[in-house]
């Protein structure tokens, strides 16, 4: 297979996820479904790295280095289907999470697009989000907790 057409599969195979976690969030497949896709491109990944891995010129070991290994569409191709996954898992967890930690989903619908299009800005926004929101469910919880609650009256004898 050509690799713009693998480009445009591997692209195209995480919209439903993605769809799903910030429409359908609580359906049972919605986890399932991003989950497989997620598996999925793990394994076009590891099949279109092993055959490139350690062959060519460049590496990480400075940017003109990472430049010049991903001018290959290649490993260029490869590295865009690592962000794709890590991208769609990264937004998974923060559905599951805030599903976990009680926060409103559609406070996490703005963070799952920043996920999707800047990747580490949404995973940032999605912890601001968490860490504001939790500090005040945690001052909400603790209130409740040190408010008594009002005595009940005793039954009166007539209602016995």
């Amino acid at each position: 297979m050509d690799l713009e057409a693998l480009f445009s599969i591997c692209n195209a195979a995480v919209v439903p996820g993605w769809l799903l976690l910030a429409f359908a969030p609580r359906w049972r497949w919605t986890q399932r479904a991003t989950t497989a896709t997620a598996a999925a491109l793990a394994l076009v990944y590891l099949i279109q790295i092993v055959p490139t891995f350690g062959q060519g010129a460049g590496g990480f070991g400075s940017l003109q280095g990472t430049a010049q290994l991903f001018a290959r569409p290649q490993v260029l191709l490869v590295g865009w289907i690592h962000y794709l996954v890590f991208d769609l898992f990264t937004g998974s967890w923060e559905v599951r999470d805030a599903a976990r930690l009680g926060i409103p989903h559609w406070t996490v619908v703005p963070c799952l697009a920043l996920t999707l299009l800047f990747g580490p800005i949404g995973l940032l926004a999605y912890l601001v989000l968490r860490a504001a929101l939790r500090r005040r469910l945690d001052i909400d919880e603790a209130a409740a907790v040190e408010t008594p609650a009002p005595p009940r009256e005793a039954p009166s004898p007539r209602s016995r």
